[in-house]
Formats: structure tokens, C-alpha cells, sequence
């Protein structure tokens, strides 16, 4: 397998990992759950435009291509089953939130101006981001292994 087909696959597995997260985030908001913790919203604000699609374009192209193909390069560095492999690469992302991202847009650092659930919340929504997008990501992979050389 060479370094642009593990990209492709990771930027596909982003993308699919990228929707599902989104279908949650959005049930939580219709849950009344933690409405506080909106990341559209604050990539909205962020950025100073008027309308959410900004944000959600925002929140795909990092979860598609930046997180899609950086996990590409790591996941043979990480260890454990595909899936697991995206929960860990995806705590590095969402320290990478909590520190950088949250602070940003005047959550505080952590986003504890957001309440003390807002980093556990986000946690979670990102292990399930993660473990979508290694799991997807060793679908594909195993499945050019599987193929006899002649077939690739």
C-alpha cells in the first residue's frame, strides 16, 4: 500500500467519521444536551462570519482532511485494534481542542467556562469520532491485504 492510498483511505474514514459525529452533535443540540457545547457555533464566532455553514465547513475540513490524513500517517505508529487506534489519535485531537481551540473561543482552557462536563462531553464525542475513523480506515486497509497481489 503506498503513502497516497493510506491518505485517500484516511481522508475517506475522516469524512465518514466526520458524519457520523456531525448526526450526534446535532441530536444532542435537539436533546437540549449541553447546549453550550456547540463547535459549530464557536467555529462560527471564531472565524466572525454571520452564517453557521461556515462553521460546519470548518468542522468538515478538519475532520476530514487535516484529521483524516493525519491519522492516516500515525495510525501505523499506534497501537491495538484500527478502532482503538482512532480513540487514542483522537485524544491527541481533542487535547489539542481543549488547550488550543477552547481557550480561543473564550472557553477557557479546557472549556471549564462551558461547565465542568463540557471536556468530559467532548471527550466522549471524539473517542466516538475516533474509533468511526479507525475502524473505517482498518476496514479499507484490510481489505487491499485481502486482495491477491495480482487483483491490486
Amino acid at each position: 500500500m503506498n503513502y497516497g492510498t493510506n491518505i485517500a483511505k484516511g481522508i475517506g474514514s475522516g469524512f465518514v467519521a466526520t458524519l457520523v459525529l456531525s448526526v450526534i452533535m446535532l441530536m444532542k443540540q435537539d436533546m437540549g444536551l449541553m447546549p453550550e457545547l456547540n463547535p459549530i457555533q464557536m467555529i462560527t464566532q471564531m472565524s466572525g462570519a454571520a452564517s453557521p455553514a461556515v462553521g460546519w465547513l470548518a468542522h468538515f475540513f478538519i475532520g476530514t482532511i487535516l484529521w483524516g490524513a493525519l491519522y492516516a500517517w500515525l495510525d501505523p505508529f499506534l497501537p491495538g485494534q484500527h478502532w482503538f487506534r482512532g480513540a487514542i489519535f483522537a485524544t491527541g485531537a481533542w487535547l489539542v481542542m481543549m488547550v488550543v481551540m477552547m481557550p480561543m473561543a473564550g472557553a477557557g482552557l479546557l472549556g471549564l467556562h462551558l461547565g465542568m462536563m463540557a471536556p468530559i462531553a467532548a471527550l466522549i464525542l471524539h473517542w466516538i469520532y475516533g474509533a468511526v475513523l479507525g475502524g473505517i480506515y482498518g476496514v479499507w486497509a484490510h481489505a487491499e491485504h485481502a486482495q491477491p497481489a495480482h487483483a491490486r
